[in-house]
């Protein structure tokens, strides 16, 4: 490995990232990423690791809604495809199983409306499944924050993956919030 033979093993992240973009032109997402996997093979515990569950993620934004507005958006077919993918329809219901034209799949384990989902959620080429949860959050009539959290991921592959997905998710039901003023 490159890194090996040309970085020290006492740099830290920032210098690792800062290493490969100047050395090598890397664009700042790789940078990021190759950083986070050499430090890991040198031992050193990846942010997102965690004993009990894996990888996992959490992403939140606040949005310009009340939580049933929010809460209607999600559980729309609209929302629904973009967050979990294309399928007409998804049972609220604990114990409804579904699965999408692409493969993802999943069970709801925990469903409180306007408040909270909780499933499984695996895509097609994943071994095992992850626990996916989002909740709304709101101290405030037309305000509500939804927060994503993830768990149970492979590895800081899937985890940066997920990372970009959640993170597209929320920035689309921001900009769809937009076009609903």
């Amino acid at each position: 490995m490159i890194l090996e033979q040309e970085a020290a093993k006492t740099w830290s992240h920032d210098e690792i990232v800062t290493y490969l973009n100047e050395a090598y032109d890397t664009p700042p997402e790789w940078s990021e990423l190759i950083a986070r996997a050499y430090g890991q093979k040198l031992g050193r515990k990846p942010v997102g690791l965690t004993a009990s569950s894996g990888f996992q993620i959490g992403v939140r934004r606040t949005l310009p809604l009340s939580k049933e507005q929010l809460w209607a958006y999600l559980t729309s077919t609209a929302g629904i495809q973009l967050w979990i993918g294309d399928m007409p329809f998804l049972e609220l219901k604990v114990g409804h199983k579904f699965i999408t034209k692409d493969g993802t799949s999943g069970e709801l384990r925990v469903v409180k409306p306007l408040e909270q989902l909780r499933m499984t959620w695996q895509r097609k080429d994943w071994e095992r499944a992850s626990t996916l949860q989002i909740r709304l959050l709101s101290a405030h009539p037309d305000k509500t924050t939804i927060s994503i959290h993830q768990e149970k991921l492979e590895d800081l592959f899937v985890r940066e993956q997920m990372k970009l997905h959640w993170e597209e998710a929320a920035a689309q039901i921001l900009e769809q919030s937009k076009g609903d003023e």
